[in-house]
């Protein structure tokens, strides 16, 4: 089976991260000349990429969007790892609940950031790893390991087991990030729920910590993506 990824970012990083077989690289004849795009057509050429130009037409036909950018790379499906191997880590973040690929992209993006590289999807109400979810990434989601093979509550109990704290994010949390960063904890999972629904019930019950983020202003709340943001730069594994 193969995917359609699309997006300028996402295909200079698919290919610097060599995870996944890239088949065939796509780009619209309009771009060849952009200074940019020219210079992704040579990272291409250079890996020993088939390298084609394309009409829009095509393009849109590949991937059934138009934010496509003028790049469309045929590949191997996203390279899931089990959720065994990702115990041995000190950080772990587990999506719970979040329907919206771009949500999960953009977290997805932070995390990579702020160098919380094991992730976990929970096998239902969030989603795969989408092309969609790939562009909303910028391409971080290719130097993650990310399991999805498990319920939410599966990847809580063995979390535990396995000597990590769990920090739930929630709107109703009475401990802060604040108070949190004092507890250095050498093994921790954070949940970061969705907008709607949120982190599930058996895990608020049951985390060490369940956080909230202050607000200030006249709106009540974050979207979940920025508030995950937030949650994991002030988390993640310090130097």
């Amino acid at each position: 089976m193969k995917e359609y990824l699309y997006g300028i970012n996402p295909a200079f990083e698919v290919v610097r991260a060599g995870r996944r077989k890239i088949y065939r690289a796509f780009f619209s004849d309009t771009l060849r000349a952009q200074e940019r795009t020219s210079r992704l057509i040579e990272l291409y050429k250079k890996s020993g990429c088939a390298v084609e130009f394309a009409g829009k037409g095509l393009l849109f036909d590949l991937c059934r969007t138009t934010e496509h950018q003028g790049v469309v790379l045929e590949t191997d499906p996203y390279p899931y790892v089990p959720f065994a191997e990702l115990l041995g880590g000190e950080r772990l973040l587990l999506l719970d609940n979040i329907e919206d690929p771009h949500n999960v992209g953009a977290i997805l993006r932070s995390a990579e950031t702020f160098s919380w590289r094991h992730v976990l999807l929970a096998s239902r109400g969030t989603p795969e790893i989408y092309p969609s979810v790939v562009k909303a990434g910028a391409g971080a989601t290719e130097y993650l390991r990310v399991a999805r093979d498990h319920a939410a509550n599966y990847y809580f109990r063995e979390a535990v087991a396995n000597g990590f704290t769990v920090v739930a994010l929630d709107g109703g949390g009475r401990a802060t990030l604040d108070e949190l960063k004092m507890e250095q904890a050498s093994k921790l999972m954070l949940v970061i729920g969705g907008e709607h629904r949120g982190v599930g019930q058996f895990i608020l019950n049951s985390a060490q910590y369940v956080v909230k983020i202050p607000l200030s202003g006249k709106i009540s709340s974050l979207n979940a993506s920025v508030a995950a943001g937030i949650a994991l730069f002030s988390l993640g594994k310090k130097a």
